[in-house]
């Protein structure tokens, strides 16, 4: 089961609105769709992509600018964490 933290669905959201606005609707679909492959890639093996070696956080990228963090718990659930744009400050993430 994935469970998206609020954080997760404003990013998600906040990242299609800006591809919507900034560049065409065929960029924002790719976005969706290459979301919905790496969503599918995790529920099938949650450990995949790196860990971060924080809070068993791990890091899948999206696309070259968007990175997505999550987690697992011990009963299988994985918590989408962020979609974090990898040209913001790093200092100001917060996991």
């Amino acid at each position: 089961m994935i469970i998206w933290s609020p954080e997760a669905e404003s990013d998600y959201h906040s990242n299609i609105e800006y591809l919507l606005n900034r560049w065409t609707e065929k960029e924002a679909i790719h976005f969706i769709e290459v979301t919905d492959s790496i969503l599918r890639i995790i529920e099938k093996n949650p450990n995949t992509f790196r860990s971060v070696d924080y809070k068993g956080i791990r890091a899948a990228v999206i696309l070259p600018q968007i990175t997505l963090f999550y987690r697992t718990d011990s009963l299988g659930t994985i918590e989408l964490i962020r979609f974090w744009n990898n040209y913001q400050n790093p200092k100001k993430l917060k996991l």
